[in-house]
């Protein structure tokens, strides 16, 4: 019994490595899109969510088939827990990066851009990093690496700060291209908010390893 459980754990590792991949690409995606104004990619992004949702009820029905079929325990029953909080993350940041192209479908609907575009490449390099190193940090059960993928988030916070009051200043200079510099905005805010998803995954970790809940107590030592 216990061997075939490894073995559907292991199963369940290859899917949410697959759903995680595809959460990535959609995210690298969505931003490309908004750089370039690339209606194409854009709508694909979109396309592609269904693809995701699928994959991720596909993952939460095998994690409840486990539980159900082996009761697992201690650490076998908080991985399976990890895997499905995981699994529920990775499809808000799919979502978030739909939310970013259907910014980007916005801003080619009033087709005024300026000369000055925001660039959002730091934000989404942070954030590919971030996702990268949690899921690195899931399959080898790092805490330590799940701790500094945590503070990376203070950058991506940073970030968006600064395309915030940047938007906010232009706006002021050219009001004839606010609506623009709101969705500029909004497309940053995804991206800070993909962080947060992403550190969500990292605390997971945490408590898959070490059986504590960080989220509101701090890191551990």
């Amino acid at each position: 019994m216990r061997e075939h459980l490894a073995q559907e754990i292991v199963r369940l590792k290859r899917m949410v490595s697959d759903l995680a991949a595809q959460v990535e690409h959609a995210v690298q995606q969505a931003v490309e899109a908004a750089q370039q104004a690339d209606e194409t990619l854009a709508r694909r992004v979109i396309e592609q969510d269904d693809a995701i949702d699928r994959e991720e009820i596909m993952i939460e029905e095998e994690c409840l088939k486990i539980l159900a079929l082996h009761q697992p325990v201690a650490g076998d029953l908080r991985y399976i827990v990890t895997f499905l909080k995981v699994n529920n993350e990775l499809e808000r940041i799919g979502d978030l990066a739909v939310n970013i192209a259907k910014q980007v479908l916005h801003q080619l609907d009033f087709g005024v851009f300026p000369e000055e575009k925001i660039d959002f490449a730091p934000q989404m390099e942070i954030a590919r990093q971030m996702l990268k190193a949690a899921l690195d940090a899931l399959v080898a059960r790092n805490c330590l690496e799940a701790n500094e993928t945590i503070r990376m988030d203070d950058r991506i916070d940073e970030l968006n700060r600064e395309v915030i009051e940047r938007s906010e200043e232009l706006i002021k200079q050219h009001p004839e291209l606010a609506e623009y510099y709101i969705s500029v905005i909004f497309i940053s805010r995804h991206l800070e908010r993909i962080g947060d998803c992403t550190t969500n995954i990292c605390e997971d970790v945490i408590y898959l390893e070490l059986g504590k809940i960080v989220r509101h107590g701090g890191l551990p030592e």
